[in-house]
């Protein structure tokens, strides 16, 4: 086999190695889900392919060019320009595939997207529940709050009314001393003007003490049992 041979045969397994791996990153490109930055990696790598199979479309070309008898020049032409055919084929499908999988990608954001806004959404609703709800504790709480106070300034006034009571009840008591005072006072004189006559001054100091006890007996039945 001639040596030209030999690199046709080459030039073809190349051709034919790089249209498979540049059909199977189209498909990958087809099916990418995302992000962005995958797809644009996947799209260096059919750029890539797709070069290096146009090279060896140019290179299988100029081998057949150069092809002495006419037939197999005319078949390596033939074939070079089926690869071509192919090749424009593959970028007409790289387009669709990425178009497709941008709208899935497209999609998917978009459906983060809303996602997104409704977790915003739930969020909000429940800061706003769990504000209005502290609110509401606030609220009971300040309610609560007055009642008591409320309550406080009841139990005062009710003390402060037993503390006036006492204080006049104490007040009576003290004038009906002093009255009491000015009795025993008045029946001491009596005592010490008749002291010289003996009868009279038991009787009399009798009467006073009798009019003593009386007086207190008075008082304490007025203190003990009021009318």
């Amino acid at each position: 086999m001639a040596a030209e041979d030999v690199q046709v045969k080459l030039c073809i397994q190349e051709l034919v190695k790089l249209d498979l791996q540049l059909k199977a990153v189209i498909q990958d490109i087809r099916d990418c889900p995302g992000p962005t930055d995958q797809l644009n990696k996947l799209n260096d790598n059919a750029r890539e392919r797709m070069q290096a199979l146009r090279n060896r479309i140019i290179e299988l070309e100029y081998m057949g060019k150069e092809q002495e008898r006419e037939t197999e020049k005319i078949a390596i032409l033939k074939n070079a320009e089926n690869y071509k055919k192919q090749l424009s084929s593959m970028q007409v499908s790289l387009r669709k595939a990425n178009l497709t999988a941008q709208l899935t990608i497209d999609k998917q954001e978009k459906n983060e997207l809303i996602t997104l806004s409704d977790g915003a959404r739930n969020r909000q609703k429940s800061n706003k529940e769990g504000l209005a709800k502290r609110a509401n504790d606030i609220t009971e709480n300040l309610m609560s709050l007055s009642r008591t106070m409320s309550s406080q300034v009841k139990r005062s006034e009710n003390t402060m009314g037993t503390l006036l009571t006492s204080s006049r009840q104490i007040t009576d008591t003290h004038e009906e001393f002093k009255g009491m005072g000015g009795h025993v006072t008045q029946s001491r004189k009596l005592l010490t003007k008749y002291n010289r006559r003996e009868f009279t001054d038991k009787l009399l100091i009798f009467l006073a003490l009798v009019f003593f006890f009386s007086t207190v007996l008075y008082i304490m039945k007025k203190r003990l049992w009021p009318s």
